[in-house]
């Protein structure tokens, strides 16, 4: 009752006051106010004048969804407030000796995460050609994202510069800009995937000048290293740490594997260390993005022999992941695992980050009909995978990265990005709307049982995810779908 009055009575406030009121009540999680049976929701987005970057067009795409969402007033809110996070929360876009030049935070940790920054500005690709400006700060973090990976493609994060910051004190070779230098497959695969996108929607080719040619070298250099053919390769890497998803046993070089064609990974996408290195979920990312790869250059940059390495090594990671990946199960029958080892033993299980068994579908790694996909889908999707929770606030899937009991909306997303069916997709979106702890943003997980318990409140991926989810239920028309959704808040 008290925040009914409270918005009462600031709806009797003129709007200059009202304003002037608003960061005293922002504490709050959200305001709902009845006036004329109508809700007001304060948003999320920083002031104006606050803002990093600024898109005419996005501005624009906002107004227009909230108008199509009129009858789902909370949804059009969460929208409002999540789509554009990145844009005002993360993104640093400057020009650097006349280039495009942008650092992306991953939210509440001031770094540079491969994976993250190519997966938070990836929605907003589709409005490049519609925003100059939206399309040079793309641009940039594609650039940006190649000279990372040329100072080291082992590492997974990075600083604005060399300072020096992060984990200085881990066993491996840091260099004053690397934050982080967890290797994972998946972090060499989003600045391919986010560079080819920007292609075909632009037609820019501009990216693919010395800067792409040397990354791509590195990339397919480090991919076949650690198929571990002649050994466990130069990288290590050790964290004085209680948690052990923290280091590499192994000293340093992680479980053994068999050289079967697959490719190490040393690190998961939500950077735990995999238990058996051949990671399924990246190694399918890492086929899509070497062919992607291999039409760029030969398209582009006239590369042949470099393009057909690139193909060569897509072709036989694909053909070693028929083979290694996939798994009889009793009751789901052929499915994929998660991890495998090349010996004969395999992790079967899924984890919410993305790449992921579940995400197959929504990456184009697989087809969505593939029945060993969808065998596979309904396999993580329930309690036979052992970091699936489903309680009295919601469902998904989790991971060891925060622990039991704690699924992630990003799993939710990707149900509902892979499903077929409007009951399905209704069942998504309800569930994302009711688990947001009333804060009209995603979070990293939440309690199963108390949604208001959640990790992370400020973390753009999910967010900038959301937004793509809800962008492409408008553009598949399942506007009335959507706005049929209501929740108790």
């Amino acid at each position: 009752m008290r925040s009914f009055y409270l918005a009462l009575a600031l709806l009797a406030l003129p709007s200059q006051q009202l304003l002037a009121q608003k960061n005293k009540v922002y504490g709050q999680e959200y305001i709902e106010a009845v006036a004329d049976n109508t809700r007001l929701y304060v948003s999320k987005r920083p002031d104006v004048k606050d803002r990093l970057f600024r898109s005419e067009v996005i501005d624009k795409k906002i107004e227009e969804v909230k108008k199509l969402l009129k009858g789902n007033r909370y949804l059009a809110w969460m929208f409002e407030n999540c789509f554009p996070n990145t844009l005002e929360t993360t993104v640093h876009y400057r020009k650097v000796n006349g280039e495009d030049d942008t650092f992306v935070y991953t939210g509440d940790i001031p770094a540079m995460w491969l994976r993250d920054s190519g997966a938070q500005v990836w929605p907003y690709v589709q409005f490049a050609n519609k925003d100059p400006k939206l399309k040079a700060m793309i641009r940039g973090v594609i650039l940006r994202q190649l000279r990372q990976i040329n100072i080291d493609p082992y590492a997974n994060a990075f600083n604005d510069g060399p300072t020096g910051e992060g984990h200085i004190t881990d066993k491996t070779e840091m260099q004053p800009e690397v934050f982080e230098r967890k290797y994972e497959i998946d972090s060499l695969c989003y600045p391919i995937r986010l560079a080819y996108h920007y292609w075909q929607v632009t037609g820019d080719t501009s990216i693919f000048g010395e800067l792409w040619i040397e990354a791509v070298k590195k990339i397919l250099a480090t991919f076949k290293e650690q198929q571990r053919k002649e050994g466990p390769g130069k990288y290590r890497f050790e964290r004085e740490s209680t948690r052990q998803t923290e280091t590499l046993g192994g000293d340093g070089y992680g479980s053994p594997v068999k050289p079967v064609g697959l490719i190490a990974s040393c690190f998961r996408p939500s950077d735990d260390a995999t238990t058996m290195l051949f990671l399924v979920p990246s190694n399918f990312m890492a086929v899509s993005a070497m062919g992607k790869a291999a039409e760029i250059l030969s398209k582009v940059n006239k590369k042949q022999e470099l393009s057909q390495s690139c193909e060569a090594l897509a072709n036989e990671v694909a053909a070693a992941l028929k083979k290694y990946a996939i798994t009889e199960h009793p009751k789901y029958g052929k499915i994929y695992a998660f991890e495998v080892d090349g010996y004969g033993g395999q992790v079967l299980m899924d984890d919410a980050n993305v790449p992921s068994l579940l995400a197959l579908g929504y990456m184009g790694d697989v087809p969505l009909n593939d029945p060993i996909y969808q065998n596979t889908r309904r396999f993580v999707w329930s309690e036979d995978n052992p970091w699936f929770f489903k309680g009295a606030a919601g469902e998904g899937i989790g991971g060891p990265h925060i622990g039991a009991n704690y699924p992630w909306p990003m799993s939710i997303m990707l149900k509902a990005f892979t499903a077929q069916n409007d009951e399905e997709i209704k069942q998504c979106i309800k569930m994302l709307m009711e688990t947001d702890g009333n804060t009209g943003v995603m979070h990293e997980s939440f309690n199963k049982d108390d949604a208001k318990k959640y990790t992370r409140a400020w973390f753009a991926w999910p967010n900038t995810l959301f937004g793509e989810l809800i962008l492409k239920l408008i553009n598949d028309g399942k506007v009335d779908l959507l706005n049929s959704i209501q929740v108790k808040k």
